[in-house]
């Protein structure tokens, strides 16, 4: 019987991007009907007046509306429109649901109406316009949606060439329907479902070297660069792309909470990874396993300062486990760390490069 069905089913595809539609265009009401048509099982969500009494609640903060005050000003606001033209509606192919949402603007102050005044109007409206790279989606996913949480860019560009895996759940947030989806479809699509009108663009095969220009550069260049790979190549080569572009780059290591930052825009000529990189030939550095990465990892991420139980682990690599380990604690405060990070580079805030640790085990004894 299963068998039968699977047989039957579709490929799972790799839609990422939701689909709006715009009821005061003749394309989009027709677009809209015909996906309702031969798509009868779609879920709506219609609850676009609960955030217009937050838009209008929010608007007035010197005293509470009452019911028949926020009605009116309800009102005032979709003005002669019926009330499935106000807004947008957004399908997201990969879960059948379709959602009423306001537009654009009005969305971005109620999404971030709760951040003010921590971050102000005017801080919002730059954040709004910076575009954030992240290569490697394990403490690559807490990063970004921590980033689209905080709504702390208008566009963000994933690479990572991998698949779930089950073993991939002790740190990276899904459901285990999502194993073999593509990592970075799967980031992608949450971040869809979070704020639909910030830009995504994935890149499902990984950093390479011919698509690292397309990554760095296509479409206006990156603001901040963020590396989370594993690729000791990748790893080296992409921060010789950030500094040519003087382009800022983050790292955090999920040991320690261990952040590191070049700040290539305001030091051009600043060395790699502080200097710490060995000297190697960058064609061997492909394809190594994770035992093999160790001699050229330690110097670059300094793993003599790592936590007692991961040096423990790196030695037990090819023994008792295959990798090193990662725990979800780790990876949702590296998401912190480098969001908050790359608030205050891109606000002008934070001017240092530097390697520095936020390690509970040493600040709560």
């Amino acid at each position: 019987m299963i068998r039968e069905h699977l047989r039957k089913q579709q490929d799972e595809s790799n839609d990422y991007k939701p689909v709006f539609y715009n009821l005061n265009r003749e394309q989009d009401q027709q677009g809209l009907a015909t996906l309702l048509k031969s798509r009868p099982h779609i879920r709506i969500n219609d609850n676009l007046y609960s955030q217009l009494r937050e838009l209008m609640k929010i608007r007035n903060p010197t005293k509470p509306l009452t019911h028949e005050e926020s009605e009116k000003k309800i009102r005032e606001y979709i003005g002669a429109l019926p009330a499935d033209h106000v807004g947008v509606w957004v399908y997201y192919p990969w879960s059948d649901h379709l959602v009423h949402i306001v537009d654009e603007a009005d969305f971005i102050e109620l999404r971030t109406s709760r951040n003010k005044h921590k971050i102000t109007d005017e801080e919002i409206a730059i954040l709004s316009k910076k575009k954030i790279g992240i290569v490697g989606l394990s403490v690559g996913q807490s990063i970004a949606l921590t980033l689209v949480m905080e709504r702390l860019c208008g566009e963000l560009r994933l690479a990572d060439f991998d698949k779930l895996e089950l073993t991939n759940m002790n740190r990276i947030r899904c459901g285990v329907h999502n194993i073999q989806v593509s990592k970075v479809v799967i980031a992608a699509r949450e971040i869809a479902e979070l704020d639909p009108y910030i830009k995504v663009k994935c890149y499902p095969d990984g950093m390479t070297e011919s698509n690292m220009d397309d990554f760095f550069s296509a479409d206006g260049q990156l603001d901040i660069f963020v590396e989370e790979c594993d690729g000791v190549d990748i790893k080296i080569l992409s921060r010789i792309k950030a500094k040519q572009l003087k382009i800022p780059v983050v790292m955090e290591m999920n040991d320690r909470g261990m952040i590191d930052i070049e700040r290539f825009d305001l030091e051009p000529d600043r060395p790699l990874l502080h200097g710490l990189i060995p000297e190697v030939e960058i064609s061997t550095l492909k394809g190594l396993t994770d035992a093999e990465k160790l001699p050229i990892f330690s110097p670059m991420l300094a793993l003599e300062n790592a936590s007692a139980r991961m040096k423990f682990s790196l030695g037990e690599i090819g023994k008792t486990i295959t990798t090193w380990p990662q725990l979800a604690s780790s990876v949702v405060l590296g998401g912190a760390l480098v969001a908050d990070t790359c608030r205050r580079i891109s606000l002008n805030q934070l001017k240092s490069s530097g390697r520095y640790y936020i390690d509970f085990e040493q600040l709560i004894v």
